[in-house]
Formats: structure tokens, sequence, C-alpha cells
């Protein structure tokens, strides 16, 4: 059986090895001059490829119920004895998996070795514009002719590393559907006035997420903040949902609690009433020395109209409730997004419910495998989008024989 792969990301390079173990002759196409240039960049450079908490809310798709259905025990454990199988001893930090050489390099090296020790031919410098089916055979660019094809393209996440979106322009030919496909794990651009002074400030607090009045979803970390956008990795987490939101034309806000062991309003409110009997004869702007980022608490107080040379004691009542709501919940208005170029992944993509999830086969052409990022599925940051690209991956490489 001859066995083409487009695209030597992580979800085509499993695909080859578990493909070539059925002894099926497989060809790998890449657009680029080396393979996995994405994998580089994942983790800081250090590759976080798989997280030990596989809760399925971690992956988010438009068909959520049929996820389950991939992130399985058994798929869990296969993955990660495949990397066993590769060398890859993993360095746990928090849950999150990288490995023990702290380099993506070395995930990219080990995967290079495994498909030249297995007989993979790789075709570099080779752009897919055209596949075509006769007497069930796919032919590809009226040049390579393949009993079974893989699509493992990428979506357009980082497209300087080659996944400029031609995938979907592929799997259309096939007449598969695209859910809107939009950047996620990415800033979002705010219009506050204040961010210009806030930029450069890193904070620990707990975010919530708004659609119009409606609360939606929370997350916790460090935020970043620039002078256009908020950050941070609990940001990234709900860039899918903003991005989303604000396609169908809601109002999306960001409310940010900056002092997140105290969730509740009231509580913050004696918190302070405690904090100005401790230290006393303090003006406001030194009352959260050691407590908030000097900025960020002058730009809060500005923010509540209180004169950053008054006294806590003195402040009305209003003054501190607009102070404990703009500490507890300060509104961050989000416009949009960062593009694809700063994306890590992508939102949307071919449904779920167009893909034999068994094999990962085409419901709509025999024979043609989807798989990766071209598929209707986003993961949180922590290691799960390459852990589903992996998984998809291994999974129809398994299935053709």
């Amino acid at each position: 059986m001859k066995v083409v792969i487009v695209g030597s990301g992580p979800s085509g390079l499993a695909s080859a090895i578990y493909a070539r173990k059925n002894n099926n002759e497989v060809i790998i196409l890449e657009r680029n001059n080396d393979i996995c240039k994405k994998i580089l960049l994942t983790g800081n450079g250090k590759c976080n490829y798989f997280n030990e908490n596989q809760d399925i809310t971690h992956y988010h798709s438009s068909n959520d119920n049929l996820i389950s259905n991939i992130i399985t025990e058994k798929n869990l454990n296969d993955i990660l004895a495949f990397f066993d199988e590769l060398g890859i001893v993993p360095k746990i930090k928090n849950g999150y998996y990288y490995p023990y050489s702290n380099q993506a390099s070395s995930v990219k090296q080990v995967l290079l070795s495994k498909i030249d020790e297995l007989g993979i031919k790789v075709i570099y410098d080779y752009l897919v514009t055209d596949i075509k089916k006769e007497n069930d055979k796919f032919i590809i660019n009226n040049d390579i002719i393949c009993d079974k094809l893989i699509l493992s393209t990428g979506s357009k996440a980082y497209p300087k590393t080659g996944s400029d979106g031609n995938g979907y322009n592929l799997v259309k030919k096939f007449n598969h559907n695209i859910n809107k496909v939009m950047p996620a794990l990415v800033k979002l651009k705010s219009d506050d006035k204040y961010l210009k002074e806030l930029k450069g400030i890193r904070s620990d607090c707990k975010i919530s997420i708004y659609k119009d009045n409606e609360f939606i979803k929370s997350e916790t970390g460090e935020i970043q903040l620039t002078d256009d956008a908020i950050s941070g990795i609990c940001v990234f987490n709900l860039s899918y949902l903003a991005n989303k939101y604000i396609e169908s034309k809601n109002n999306v806000h960001i409310l940010v609690n900056f002092i997140p062991f105290i969730d509740n309003k009231d509580e913050l409110l004696k918190y302070l009433d405690d904090r100005c009997k401790k230290i006393k004869n303090k003006k406001m702007k030194e009352f959260f020395d050691g407590l908030l980022n000097y900025k960020l608490s002058n730009v809060i107080l500005k923010k509540s109209n209180i004169n950053l040379d008054s006294y806590y004691k003195d402040l009305s009542k209003k003054e501190k409730e607009t102070l404990v709501s703009n500490i507890n919940s300060y509104d961050f208005n989000i416009i949009s997004s960062y593009s694809y170029d700063n994306s890590q992944v992508c939102m949307g993509g071919v449904p779920l419910d167009e893909i034999n999830l068994l094999t990962m086969e085409s419901k709509k052409e025999k024979n043609l495998y989807i798989i990766g990022e071209l598929l209707d599925v986003n993961g949180d940051c922590g290691g799960y989008n390459l852990t589903f690209a992996f998984i998809t991956g291994m999974i129809s490489g398994i299935s053709i024989k």
C-alpha cells in the first residue's frame, strides 16, 4: 500500500511512523526544507508535549461531544508509550511534560531519526496545490500517485512555518466543510486608555470573560499587559472564546481580579479596611506597596478618581466601592485579537462529525485521512494541542494496513 502524507508536523510524523510499521510504503511531502518547524517554537523552545491532567474540558470544538472519542485513556497511554519508544524521557513540572533535555530540537531529532530508521521518504520543498482522484488513486500535482492520502498540513497559525491555510483548500476539493477559522492561544487587544501606562506589568490574577453581560468562564494565572493588549496563559486560554463572540458581534469584556486570593468584593473591602489599620498614615500612592505593582495601583487609583495624596481613612463609601470594584473586576473591553502570525493555534477547521474518529478517515472520501490542526479542535496551553496532533496521527497510521 502506498501512503502519502502531506505535512511533516507532529501529526504527520506520527502517522508516517505507524503507517510504516504496518509495512506500507510511506512518503512525506513537506513544503519547507526541514521537518517540524513549528514544534521548535512550542513551550518556549522546550516543547511541552503532554499534560498529566487530561480532563476533556481542556479541548474545544464545535463538536465538543465527539472529542472524547479521540482523547481516550487507551490513546493517551499509547501515545506516552510512543514517546517512550522514541527515547523521550519526560521532565514533569506542575503536570507539564517536557523532554528532559529541555530542548524542542531533541524531540524533532528523535522523530527524524525514527523516520530515517524506518526508511520513510521525505520530499522537501514540495508544495501540494492540486489533488484529484481517479480509479481509486489519489494524484498529487499530476506527479505522485498513492492509494491512501493523509492531510496534516496544519492550520493558519504561525504561517511563517508553512501553515498558511493551504490545507483547507485541499480538503475542500473533497467537499468537506470548514468551520470558521480564527486565531486561538493569542493576545487580546483592548481599547483601555490606561494600557500604555500598564505596559510591562505582570501580575497573578483571576480573569473572567463576559459575552455582553453574561459570565462565560474564568481562568487563573499570570496576566501580562502590553501597550495595546492583555496576554499570558490565562488570557490565551480564553482567546478562542473572545474571537468567537467578537465574530458573532457580541460585546466582549475580560474582568481581572488583581488580588485573586480574595474573590468577594465585601471581603476585599474588609481586607483593605484592616490594611488601613495596620499601615497607618500612608497616602494612597503608598497604600498598596508590597501588595500591587506600583504602576498598577496608580492606574487603579486614577481610574477610580482617587487622589494619590489622599488617605484611605478619608475616602467616602462610594470611593472605596469604586476602588474595590477596579481591583476586583478591572474591566478590559476586548476589540480583537492579534493575528495568525502571533497565534499558537487556530480554532475551527474540518468538523469532527465529517471524520471517522476510530480511523481519522474522511466520511466524504474513502482512503482520505485528515489529522492534527486541520480538524476543528483547539486545546488549552499546556501540551494539549501537541497531544491531540500526535494522537490523531497515531490513530490514522495504525488504521492503514
